[in-house]
């Protein structure tokens, strides 16, 4: 049971516990001066004075005792307001009460530094949060809006100051606190533009659960890289078109001057011939150049299947002619995805095995595996290896003479339309190249990741 006896307070029981300490001498002092011969005059003023002395002793005890804690109450109320400046005097080592003060002291200093370094990291946050083009916002528990950058003002239209602690469905962006992330956000705002890249983690504060949202404007990162996909195909299609037109315009140059000679050659119309037989070639190899662009530009997309992998790979493997390809067969696995599509996509990756192992005179290898919710199919030729260049996925782009510069970039599009991957590599083992493709099997989360078989 809780003791609710009244307390005297620490200052009062010092001073209490000093005289009562005091008390006994000063009692047997007065008995024995008052025994005494002295006249009446000297016991009074002599008991006097014993008294006041007795009282002023007891006086002082209490404010040494005191005072250094009134003190230290003092500096650390002032820390609990965020004073970190104030420090007790008296503090010094080898004394009880001065190891408390320095103590105390040493605590202010620790407190300070702390102060100092969040301020600077709240300044350092709020300049980062002013200066960055991404939207940030933060929401209580509640939905309530509690901080919000300029990026995210501009975005809502508003000013932070009716912004701030309003709801997340008065504001119309409730669906963002439960839509799954990252998602994108095409036009969360009409006239907002976009699209957006939405964002969303938890944190405590205050013991609370709060909200951290997070949209990032994609259209500059968009943008930049529809440039550098235009400044790519326009520099393939103007070396291609380049090709055909230099050589026809050449011939045609030709061909006039043949005609304004005057007498003509005997030969003349063999020649004239030949060069509109080169020109009527050229025209052809253009025209199957923007053929194949336009095939490119129109893949559809897969219809759903299964494909039985085993069959699937020895189906494409027989296809190859010229060379007898290894197959090294893997579990029984089926995977969901276009019979049609994935077929030309493995055609495509084992008819450049071929070519490469048939310039060098080496052999051809395909070998799948299962990986978790993943098939990892590898195409391993014994060729020359890759050409130490970055545009094998670029559209056109050709080591062979007679390549179109699509079967590559073709094969990418079948694999991410399926889910997969499709990626080139030096083999390690031996001289050659590996074209490794994963594709998912529908049994867990999709194969977005490097297929390395091994």
């Amino acid at each position: 049971m809780k003791d609710e006896r009244p307390r005297l307070p620490f200052d009062r029981a010092v001073l209490l516990l000093t005289l009562l300490s005091g008390g006994p001498a000063l009692l047997v002092a007065l008995v024995l001066l008052w025994r005494s011969d002295a006249g009446a005059a000297a016991r009074w003023t002599l008991s006097t004075l014993m008294v006041l002395v007795w009282a002023g002793l007891a006086f002082e005890v209490q404010g040494r005792v005191v005072r250094p804690l009134q003190t230290l109450a003092n500096v650390l109320e002032a820390l609990r307001a965020g004073d970190t400046t104030m420090r007790a005097r008296g503090a010094r080592p080898g004394d009880a009460l001065g190891e408390v003060l320095l103590e105390a002291n040493a605590l202010g200093d620790a407190m300070r530094e702390k102060t100092l370094g969040a301020l600077e990291a709240g300044a350092l946050l709020r300049a980062v949060m002013e200066q960055i083009d991404v939207a940030i916002f933060t929401f209580d528990d509640g939905g309530s809006l509690r901080l919000v950058n300029p990026a995210g003002e501009r975005l809502l239209g508003r000013p932070v100051e009716r912004l701030l602690g309003r709801r997340a469905e008065a504001l119309g962006i409730d669906s963002w606190l439960s839509a799954p992330v990252p998602c994108r956000l095409e036009d969360p705002f009409p006239g907002s533009g976009g699209p957006f890249e939405l964002r969303r983690t938890t944190f405590r504060q205050g013991g609370l659960p709060h909200h951290l949202v997070v949209l990032t404007d994609l259209r500059r990162a968009l943008r930049e890289e529809e440039r550098k996909a235009w400044q790519r195909l326009i520099r393939v299609l103007s070396h291609e078109i380049n090709n055909s037109l230099a050589p026809i315009q050449s011939i045609a140059e030709g061909q006039r001057k043949l005609l304004d000679r005057d007498p003509r050659p005997a030969d003349w119309e063999d020649d004239l011939r030949d060069g509109l037989a080169v020109i009527a070639r050229r025209s052809e190899a253009l025209g199957r150049f923007m053929a194949a662009y336009a095939r490119l530009a129109r893949l559809p997309p897969p219809s759903p299947g299964k494909v039985d992998v085993r069959a699937w790979v020895l189906r494409v493997a027989a296809l190859e002619k010229r060379l007898d390809v290894r197959v090294d067969e893997g579990p029984a696995m089926v995977v969901p995805g276009d019979e049609d599509q994935l077929e030309q996509l493995l055609i495509n990756l084992v008819r450049n095995a071929a070519d490469a192992a048939l310039s060098v005179g080496g052999g051809v290898r395909v070998r799948w595996r299962a990986a978790g919710a993943r098939v990892e199919i590898a195409v391993e030729d014994e060729g020359p290896g890759l050409p130490a260049s970055g545009n094998l996925f670029v559209p056109f782009f050709t080591t062979k003479p007679q390549g179109s510069g699509i079967g590559l970039i073709l094969s990418r599009q079948i694999a991410e339309a399926h889910g997969g991957l499709l990626r080139l590599e030096n083999r390690t083992d031996t001289r050659g190249c590996a074209a490794l493709l994963a594709l998912p099997t529908g049994e867990g989360p999709p194969a977005l990741q490097d297929p390395r078989p091994r």
